[in-house]
């Protein structure tokens, strides 16, 4: 049976709509122009929109969003295009919606230790508004000096102080929202308890499915009185983790606790070269202290004992903030640094029990002798959300796929320990397909469900999160024991 052919859209008209409520200058329609925006930070998935919006105000992006409803156009919201999941992807014919000229910070209320931002202010530029006053924001990607807080809030990023502080959705207050037929609601407040259904919960990760945030009133917290920066280096990976398992195991909460591999460390020092982390070490381990002065000096002199006991060979510490940025610097270029490995990497991120850690890794090294790609680990050792490096070459034929199937198999390896396909990249088009993998049936249904109450034309981001009919979702239900091969391109 033939399926007859899609009609064409006619853009002219609709174009001169959107340039009627957002300007000339905030539509960008040029096919060479468009190529800036085929991709996020996953390159390796590519798409180019029909059509870019760039708004100011909440107006205009409820302006935007209300033209792709009545047309039945499918929309896409991005931010700094820094994701690592293919959450920002375009899809055919659609019309991406960028937040990137949304960057006023609205408001500051330090005596209620609060901020309210557009979506498009940069993570650190939170810190940099009240750290002055001697506040900051607590969460803190890899990424914080490019990554858009409108990012962070859909894909309910994480970052090195997530062990301690939480990841995004532990910040929010409040949001103001552009929903998906074009209607502006408030959810949440100013105040950390709202009664009623946490709405501003069910927002925060749903990756652009639900609406867009306009306006986003964040916690920021209070510098601590005392930081303190332990690095510890270890003969081996499973000294590491045993020394990070008897740390919160003793009761310490560190603000971070992130360890690297011997691949990873050596990379950073060849593109840093900060001389801090020993190139023969096979793990090191950066643990931040931060509290009252006598609680960090109490607990620095714990943490020095406990990775002794576990083998450490040296530890160094740093309480200025000049030498802890230095301790910290290798960790923040790690993905930066890969690049220097490998023409080519596909980073993963799953999350386990800090208990298997050890056997984990093992597994992963195995995977990576039977497929040929050397794997560098680096990771948020504190609450075991891993961040695998896979190296490779695109250019040869056929090695993306096996890529992804190696990928496939370390997601399936987290959640047969016990853990989760996703700590804080989020699922998007890459990871779709192994969501049945840890949902069962009922529990995707009822997220389905949800996505369209808000989203009941399925014009947000379509084809992110939830698997596809008769590919992703068929094929993972099918192979749950075996390699996966099926893993939809855009």
């Amino acid at each position: 049976m033939l399926t007859q052919a899609k009609p064409k859209r006619n853009w002219k008209p609709i174009i001169k709509e959107f340039e009627a409520v957002i300007g000339k200058k905030g539509v960008v329609r040029r096919k060479e122009e468009l190529l800036t925006y085929e991709c996020d930070g996953l390159p390796s998935y590519r798409q180019r929109p029909a059509l870019v919006v760039l708004p100011c105000t909440t107006e205009q992006v409820a302006a935007a969003v209300k033209l792709c409803d009545r047309y039945n156009i499918p929309w896409v919201a991005r931010g700094a295009g820094t994701g690592l999941s293919g959450g920002a992807l375009p899809v055919e014919d659609c019309v991406l919606i960028v937040t990137a000229l949304m960057k006023r910070i609205l408001d500051i209320d330090l005596d209620n230790q609060r901020i309210v931002v557009q979506p498009g202010i940069i993570n650190n530029w939170v810190t940099q508004a009240v750290s002055g006053a001697g506040f900051y924001y607590a969460p803190d990607p890899s990424s914080q000096i490019i990554c858009s807080i409108g990012g962070n809030v859909a894909e309910n990023s994480g970052g090195v102080h997530c062990l301690k502080y939480g990841v995004t959705t532990n910040h929010v207050l409040g949001l103001k929202l552009v929903v998906p037929d074009g209607s502006i609601v408030d959810v949440g407040g100013t105040i950390p308890e709202m009664p009623g259904y946490d709405l501003t919960g069910l927002f925060v990760g749903s990756e652009g499915t639900l609406g867009i945030a306009t306006e986003i009133t964040l916690k920021i917290l209070k510098t601590p009185e005392s930081i303190c920066v332990v690095l510890a280096d270890f003969t081996s990976i499973e000294a590491a983790g045993a020394a990070v398992a008897d740390i919160i195991g003793a009761g310490i909460i560190p603000a971070g606790m992130e360890m690297m591999d011997n691949l990873s460390i050596n990379a950073v020092e060849d593109v840093v070269a900060t001389g801090c982390y020993p190139r023969d070490a096979g793990a090191i381990l950066l643990v931040e202290l931060d509290g009252l002065e006598v609680e960090v000096s109490t607990n620095k002199k714990r943490v020095t004992q406990l990775c002794q006991q576990n083998g450490a060979r040296t530890i160094t510490t740093a309480s200025d903030p000049e030498t802890r940025l230095k301790l910290w610097k290798g960790r923040k270029a790690a993905f930066a640094a890969a690049g220097h490995l490998s023409p080519d990497y596909f980073v993963q991120d799953g999350v386990i029990p800090r208990t298997q850690l050890a056997g984990v890794l093992k597994e992963i090294e195995a995977l990576s002798e039977k497929y040929g790609y050397r794997i560098a680990n680096v990771f948020h050792a504190g609450d075991g959300n891993l961040h695998p490096l896979i190296l490779y070459d695109e250019s040869i034929p056929g090695a993306f796929e096996q890529v992804e199937e190696l990928g496939g198999e370390i997601l399936r390896l987290c959640v047969n320990a016990g853990g989760s396909i996703s700590g804080e990249h989020g699922i998007g088009a890459d990871k779709k397909c192994f969501m049945p993998d840890m949902f069962s049936e009922v529990d995707l249904e009822t997220m389905k469900w949800i996505n369209q109450v808000f989203n009941p034309k399925g014009l947000a981001n379509p084809g992110k999160v939830f698997p596809t009919p008769r590919t992703c979702g068929e094929a993972a239900n099918a192979q749950k024991s075996a390699q996966f091969k099926d893993v939809e391109r855009f």
